[in-house]
């Protein structure tokens, strides 16, 4: 049989890795515009990808919603719920558990986040409108 010591120290490592997947996911979205934008205005046709364009606005999309709706993220969720198992207290600890959240998470009214993920959303539909995806054979000519 386990220790049962050690569970506590498996869910804060679960917890360490939700915020190391959620910190991917924000860079994704946010470095995504940045890539579809600069990868068009370089010529770089792999931006236009199907799949990539897609991916990229249904992440954007997902944020906006849960916004709009006053949804906390699952993501979070999760890493509290793991956090409580691992009898951690909420954001204390060493690198991942501080240096990444602070990345993540801001002080700021609710409001203020809903108007910057709903122009980030607009930005990106945008960019979709702008230079649409495209199916097929997206490397260079």
């Amino acid at each position: 049989m386990a220790d049962p010591t050690l569970y506590p120290a498996l869910y804060g490592r679960l917890a360490d890795a939700v915020v190391v997947v959620h910190l991917s996911i924000v860079c994704f979205v946010v470095f995504g515009l940045v890539l579809v934008v600069a990868g068009n205005l370089l010529r770089w046709r792999w931006v236009n990808a199907w799949g990539f364009r897609l991916g990229h606005l249904a992440a954007i999309a997902i944020v906006v919603g849960e916004s709009w709706l006053g949804i906390t993220c699952p993501l979070t969720t999760l890493e509290v719920w793991l956090r409580q198992q691992a009898h951690q207290a909420a954001y204390a600890g060493g690198f991942i558990e501080n240096g990444l959240r602070q990345a993540l998470y801001y002080d700021a009214p609710p409001w203020v986040f809903t108007l910057a993920y709903t122009l980030f959303g607009a930005a990106v539909a945008a960019a979709w409108w702008r230079w649409p995806p495209r199916r097929g054979r997206t490397t260079a000519a």
